[in-house]
């Protein structure tokens, strides 16, 4: 239930980024090739970037779906970026239909995404939800699984943990409250890109050196495209080391 990408690379148009390649983001909204759960993405997007000199990421987002929105294409024509995540989105039942609830979602310098669904959701992760301070609960960007699941995120993030850890961490725990999620979740700080395979298709694309693409599917017939094995972790960057895959820990149930 999504789509969504993560970029890291040499300055282009988001336009390029996301519509710009035969099977790109923006066709998957109503086409996707590899989705296991629903089969159209028609229920908001958004794009988050990074300029120049700014830590902080820009965002737009809409509740309708990517190809019915007329300003986008002028936004995506002329903003440039090397740090780009994008999704779209298909709504987990129950969750709130407003642009509040599309990815990516941000605080500081991070954007977050999630592909999948919390089972049970919200009565299945009460008690976990409980655990996080009351600020945290109070600032839910949207009353939505995912919103919960980025809260969980960012305050291991916030308690010092590295991206990767933070995402693992988070995985673990829904997946042991919820049994049968889907959690895929997808995060970068415009320099790094940390991302979870669990119950959905994970993809990566990389040029050592020069850039880094992890996306649900992928967005062309490259044969570099590698994918990522169910329950694993993915840290990467656009560094000479590459990408590199952690195997997940089941929940102890």
């Amino acid at each position: 239930m999504c789509r969504h990408l993560a970029y890291l690379g040499p300055s282009a148009p988001l336009r390029e980024i996301i519509g710009g390649q035969p099977h790109s983001l923006y066709r998957q909204s109503w086409a996707p090739r590899r989705q296991r759960h629903g089969t159209v993405n028609a229920d908001g997007f958004g794009v988050g970037w990074y300029a120049d000199g700014d830590p902080v990421p820009a965002r737009y987002r809409r509740a309708g779906p990517i190809w019915a929105d007329p300003s986008l294409a002028d936004v995506s024509r002329v903003v440039r970026s090397s740090a780009v995540l994008a999704s779209v989105r298909d709504a987990t039942e129950g969750t709130a239909p407003d642009e509040s609830a599309a990815a990516p979602y941000t605080s500081g310098p991070w954007l977050f995404s999630h592909n999948g669904a919390i089972r049970g959701w919200p009565e299945s992760v009460a008690k976990i939800a409980e655990e996080l301070p009351a600020e945290a609960l109070l600032n839910l960007e949207a009353r939505c699984d995912s919103a919960l699941a980025w809260a969980l995120a960012l305050h291991r993030l916030r308690g010092g943990a590295e991206p990767g850890e933070a995402l693992a961490d988070t995985t673990g725990r829904l997946a042991s409250g919820a049994p049968g999620s889907r959690l895929n979740f997808l995060l970068t700080d415009g320099r790094t890109i940390a991302a979870t395979a669990w119950g959905d298709t994970l993809w990566y694309l990389a040029d050592p050196g020069r850039s880094l693409v992890v996306a649900s599917e992928p967005y062309d017939d490259d044969p570099r495209w590698t994918e990522v094995p169910d329950r694993y972790l993915l840290t990467g960057d656009t560094g000479p080391d590459g990408v590199l895959l952690i195997p997940l820990k089941e929940p102890r149930l």
